[in-house]
């Protein structure tokens, strides 16, 4: 870290602390060359998550975008926006934490139903229909069924 008075690189941390919000750690230094001193801030520097689309294209993960199909599939359901924030959060870090900077539009789908599946059954299943295509009812009684099956399942246990 060079001074901002002087340019020197010689200086030496006086005081470190972490920011209020807790991303963040804040260091006063002090210049070992003309004395001044000054703050610095260390951040994590997170790499963006990549979508690989159905044709191979990629984008960054877009947080609103991913928003908004939840916000559309929890429409008149007792769920807050915190939960559906929560829910998009939790990926995210789940992601993180595997290391996986690069996940395919099925899987994250898949991430997403499967929380989906234990917030909110009617959400699921309208995140679902977008998101897996149904062409016909059939598709979705289908859908309907295998929840309802691992319903059973979980009753069972």
């Amino acid at each position: 870290m060079r001074c901002p008075y002087c340019g020197s690189a010689d200086n030496k941390v006086t005081d470190s602390r972490t920011t209020d919000s807790g991303d963040a750690i804040r260091r006063r230094r002090e210049c070992l060359s003309c004395g001044e001193r000054f703050t610095t801030f260390e951040r994590l520097e997170e790499t963006p998550i990549t979508v690989i689309k159905k044709g191979g294209e990629r984008e960054p993960l877009d947080r609103q975008k991913l928003m908004a199909g939840l916000l559309r599939a929890s429409v008149k359901r007792h769920i807050t926006r915190e939960q559906l924030e929560n829910l998009v959060s939790d990926i995210e870090t789940d992601l993180r934490n595997q290391f996986k900077y690069e996940v395919t539009a099925k899987r994250l789908g898949d991430l997403v139903l499967d929380r989906l599946r234990e917030l909110d059954k009617v959400a699921y299943i309208r995140f679902a229909s977008v998101y897996k295509e149904f062409q016909d009812v059939d598709e979705f009684t289908e859908e309907l069924e295998k929840l309802q099956e691992a319903r059973v399942k979980r009753r069972n246990k």
